[in-house]
């Protein structure tokens, strides 16, 4: 994993050149008398507007949905709010324990402690939650540190672009990037033909599902076979609730024998997980035409919101890609 691009603020205040030199502004105007008002800023913008932030950030503060992908490009924040454990074990060792260093402000963000954000002295916020628990909490917030917030319809690239260029994490954001790219154009090429006139469904089931139910599944890291590959993948028309919302019988497995290939989630080491378990256990599973012929392929997904999750959700399909029969 990339690291934190190296700091650049002693160099900066050793030159005693002025931020607007680095194609920055200076903080609070130049009149102050305070430290702060040499700090060199920049602006950027998100759903809460245009936000003034340091340039270089020393103690970033990351609340709901920033706190996995801030740490994927390297990002080393001082506080953070609660993760699941199911979500921690997923990623890499390193990151969980740059999590595990931070202090944990609440179970979630709209129950940050507002006392101990204010004692950990942030320079800088990065939040992403629902906008209608963000509202009663942003003045607060930006009376604090400077806050810079995303609401749930943001993609997930546009989330790590604000990220980087807010958190100063841009040069980690490049190389993922670019392995990003290299990588769907690798699967473009070699499996161009599977893509092009092969039939998928993506299926899951959580572990809130209601016993003997499963969803045909249209979001999470299929939307990246989607979108970024082109597979052809069941979906919701444009405006109709997702698909995965809905609940399905078991005894509508069966229906799953008009694809080409089924694709379901399976853990790090290869297994159904423990709540798709009950499903590839029935028999009418394993009549399917697909699970017959090797055409049912379980693929790894430990998150869909940053390129690091992401590239590991394209390792496990192109794996599964090259075990399908050529016939």
């Amino acid at each position: 994993m990339s690291k934190i691009p190296q700091r650049r603020r002693a160099a900066a205040l050793a030159t005693g050149l002025l931020a607007a030199s680095l194609a920055l502004t200076a903080c609070g105007g130049g009149e102050s008398d305070d430290a702060s008002a040499d700090v060199a800023t920049r602006t950027v913008q998100a759903d809460n507007g245009t936000v003034e932030v340091p340039a270089d950030p020393q103690r970033v503060v990351t609340i709901g949905n920033t706190t996995l992908p801030f740490i994927d490009m390297g990002g080393e924040p001082v506080a953070v709010t609660e993760v699941s454990g199911s979500e921690l074990e997923l990623i890499p060792e390193g990151q969980q324990a740059t999590y595990a260093e931070a202090t944990v402000l609440a179970s979630s963000a709209d129950q940050v402690d507002m006392e101990a954000l204010v004692a950990l002295e942030p320079d800088l916020i990065l939040a992403q939650f629902p906008a209608s628990e963000f509202e009663p909490l942003q003045e607060r917030l930006e009376s604090i540190a400077p806050t810079v917030f995303w609401g749930l319809d943001v993609e997930w690239k546009a989330l790590a672009d604000g990220l980087a260029e807010a958190g100063n994490v841009s040069d980690a954001l490049s190389e993922q990037k670019a392995a990003f790219e290299e990588q769907i154009a690798g699967i473009q090429t070699t499996y161009s033909a599977i893509i092009a006139d092969t039939s998928f469904v993506n299926v899951d089931r959580w572990s809130s599902s209601d016993p003997g139910t499963f969803s045909i599944s249209d979001f999470g890291c299929v939307e990246i076979a989607q979108g970024d590959l082109g597979m052809t993948f069941p979906q919701a028309a444009e405006g109709e609730d997702p698909l995965g919302w809905t609940s399905l019988p078991f005894e509508q497995i069966a229906g799953l024998s008009e694809y080409d290939v089924i694709t379901y989630p399976v853990d790090a080491e290869g297994n159904p997980t423990e709540s798709f378990a009950p499903v590839v256990e029935t028999n009418t599973w394993q009549a399917l035409p697909a699970v017959g012929s090797g055409r049912a392929l379980g693929l790894f997904c430990p998150g869909n919101n940053s390129y690091g999750s992401v590239l590991q959700y394209l390792d496990s399909l192109e794996t599964a890609l090259a075990t399908l029969p050529t016939e």
